[in-house]
């Protein structure tokens, strides 16, 4: 841990190049995220990048919403990029993207320490042979699509972002902000991703390895009462969460409570509150700081036991075993680096 902080406050000192790769039609928030917190991570002195953001011809090049970006000819004699990071576009575009585009990324990867990249980005780099034998994950919409153009790519649907290697991918649009989050913790430590994410009022890293989707989303109840309860019961989940309790919240009588939650989620109260818990738990678990008993009370399960169950059921793992795991990818991306 020393020898990694010395090696952060070494390389503080000098600027890591981040080369963006955007094309006609592009998706605005896939490029204004990443360059958000790279550029602000820069001018709060937590960390130090070079931006430039490349096409294949240069010039002004319009987002799909209309708005025009100024952008650098990127040419195969390019300086050294520590990073190159690819965008994606809505599905009017051609999510393998244009030929020039995918040339671009061929002449300018291999110049790159690592590559990224964000949304249907993923397209681009697997058109450009870079995900053959990868696991790769893309927005949960396209993902089986990248699968079928795709086939020799690890597709990994359910990912915020996913690492192998020196390859980084992340899911829809602003998971690109927690992927950047995640280079700059890879790059310059922890603090310095805590520091950019509170100063874009953002969570500090949604883990790599959390779903795409949120119980919450998931169960998309159509009543403004039981959509207060699990308000309620998301707010206050490291309490006791009883049927009664989460009536009170929607206010109406316990059984009225029960048999409404039940139509309209097709799932009882115990088990949805089980389900926030144990996606709160999750990043918390891979995460690998604190240990799984203190997890299992700060959200409510109240033991450790009762929340390996919970883990068994719905990700098929105990949490020792998801830790493990995740240790284990993150040992091996580092090692190829």
């Amino acid at each position: 841990m020393e020898a990694q902080e010395k090696a952060n406050a070494m390389t503080l000192g000098s600027s890591r190049t981040v080369g963006l790769v955007v094309f006609p039609g592009f998706e605005l928030l896939d490029l204004s995220g990443p360059l958000c917190a790279l550029n602000l991570s820069t001018r709060i002195k937590r960390a130090s990048y070079l931006t430039a953001v490349y096409t294949a011809r240069g010039g002004l090049v319009a987002s799909c919403s209309g708005v025009p970006i100024d952008t650098l000819k990127a040419t195969p004699d390019e300086n050294h990029l520590d990073t190159l990071l690819v965008v994606g576009g809505p599905a009017e575009c051609p999510l393998e993207g244009d030929a020039e585009t995918v040339e671009l990324i061929k002449d300018l990867a291999p110049l790159a320490r690592r590559v990224a990249s964000v949304c249907t980005g993923a397209f681009l780099l697997a058109a450009a042979g870079l995900l053959d034998g990868r696991v790769a994950t893309t927005h949960w919409r396209y993902a089986a699509e990248l699968q079928r153009r795709f086939p020799k790519v690890r597709v990994s649907a359910d990912q915020i972002f996913a690492r192998d290697g020196n390859i980084w991918t992340s899911a829809g649009i602003t998971s690109g902000i927690d992927l950047t989050l995640a280079l700059i913790e890879d790059d310059f430590g922890i603090d310095a991703s805590k520091a950019v994410a509170r100063e874009m009022v953002v969570y500090h890293r949604r883990s790599g390895g959390q779903s795409q989707f949120s119980t919450m989303l998931e169960l998309e109840p159509p009543s403004d009462r039981v959509r207060d309860a699990l308000k309620f019961a998301r707010e206050h989940l490291h309490e006791p969460l009883s049927v009664e309790r989460m009536a009170g919240a929607a206010r109406i009588s316990s059984r009225q409570f029960a048999r409404l939650f039940l139509k309209e989620t097709g799932d009882t109260p115990a088990r949805a509150v089980e389900r926030l818990r144990a996606e709160v738990a999750l990043p918390r678990v891979q995460e690998g700081i604190e240990p799984i008993e203190v997890i299992a009370r700060n959200v409510g399960f109240g033991d450790k036991e009762r929340m390996r169950r919970a883990f068994l059921r719905l990700y098929g793992h105990p949490p020792r075993a998801l830790r493990r795991a995740t240790d284990m990818r993150r040992l091996a991306g580092q090692g190829s680096n």
